[in-house]
């Protein structure tokens, strides 16, 4: 019997640790029902970051429907990305029992 799944947007979001608590009432506010996060660290564009004292990089990730990525997409176009480093990309991803999320 094949496995029935629903295409659902998975949301990835790097950015200061320090906003994180913030990033995750925004998403589920704006309707994620959870998410995952993991401490992260890396090069871009701004480097290496060189200490503690600058402070980690925090990696957020949901799964949500396309309507709620849209939505959490365009508030940290507007509130986050001007002051702060935050990149965040999506993949559409195939997942069974979609009414979880």
């Amino acid at each position: 019997m094949p496995v029935k799944t629903q295409t659902m947007k998975r949301i990835s979001i790097v950015a200061e640790a320090i906003i994180a608590e913030r990033l995750i009432d925004d998403i589920i506010r704006l309707g994620a029902s959870g998410y995952t996060q993991t401490a992260a660290e890396g090069r871009g564009s701004r480097g290496v970051r060189a200490s503690e004292w600058e402070g980690r990089n925090a990696k957020i990730e949901t799964i949500v429907r396309p309507d709620v990525a849209e939505k959490i997409l365009e508030r940290l176009t507007s509130h986050y990305l001007k002051n702060f480093a935050v990149i965040a990309y999506t993949h559409d991803v195939e997942v069974i029992r979609g009414d979880k999320y």
